[in-house]
């Protein structure tokens, strides 16, 4: 049965969750309160399917939508006129090179409808030692030296659990995207969990799927092996305009 309120979280890092099949409709996908950030928590939050998600002045809050967004890494889309200008561009992109200045990017990001940002300092901190452990990568879009856009998440076997993205200038968030799905595509890894829905990410291919579903391929993928650690040499750098021609974008 539903809660008729969010579960109250043990102060105790390794405290359990809630089955995230108990979170409220109203707010959608509300499951818990309280708990910390360390690491330990992040990542048994994350492998069923939970995520933080509150502002400066809140308690922690944690939440688990449904339905779910995702994109098949074989199915994010640009259009044909993005593609066109890309061909031409000579952008690159790599891949944990630059994780802190991605996620302050992310955090300064203006956000129709929001007031601030849900990346605080505490936040911050927290995916900084995930990322320092090997569990929350970056994928970066230069123009020469200046970083142009990114998208940063957390991994647990062969999921990628997105978190945000940033474009400096317009498309660096769509080449990041794109070159995250085509990379993970490749490596046999085919969830991005995008958490919740907004035009955007739906132009960009996202696909609604039912909290169950999503769910059970959560719990599959996130025990299946994968390396832990910087993704910068697995992952390479290469030009932005080889996206144009991908069959997977």
């Amino acid at each position: 049965m539903t809660p008729k309120g969010p579960y109250l979280l043990d102060e105790a890092s390794d405290s359990p969750f809630p089955p995230a099949e108990l979170a409220l409709h109203e707010p959608d996908g509300l499951l818990a309160v309280g708990g910390d950030l360390s690491p330990i928590r992040l990542l048994t939050a994350y492998a069923g399917g939970i995520f933080p998600w509150f502002s400066d002045g809140q308690p922690l809050l944690w939440w688990s939508p449904d339905p779910r967004m995702v994109f098949r890494t074989d199915g994010v889309h640009l259009s044909s006129r993005f593609r066109r200008a890309l061909r031409g561009s000579d952008w690159r992109v790599r891949a944990d090179t630059a994780f802190p200045e991605v996620m302050q990017a992310c955090a300064q990001a203006p956000r129709p409808g929001q007031d601030g940002t849900w990346i605080t300092d505490d936040m911050l901190a927290a995916y900084l030692q995930l990322h320092r452990l090997g569990y929350a990568h970056s994928v970066e879009v230069y123009d020469g030296d200046a970083l142009v856009g990114g998208i940063y998440g957390v991994t647990i076997g062969r999921m990628f659990f997105g978190e945000s993205m940033f474009s400096g200038r317009t498309g660096g968030s769509k080449i990041a995207l794109a070159a995250l799905a085509r990379t993970l595509s490749g490596w046999g890894w085919p969830l991005i969990d995008a958490q919740v829905e907004n035009p955007h990410l739906v132009r960009m291919g996202a696909e609604r799927l039912e909290r169950a579903p999503f769910l059970a391929q959560v719990r599959r993928l996130v025990r299946e092996p994968a390396d832990v650690g910087p993704w910068t040499r697995g992952f390479g750098e290469f030009p932005a305009s080889t996206l144009a021609e991908s069959a997977g974008v």
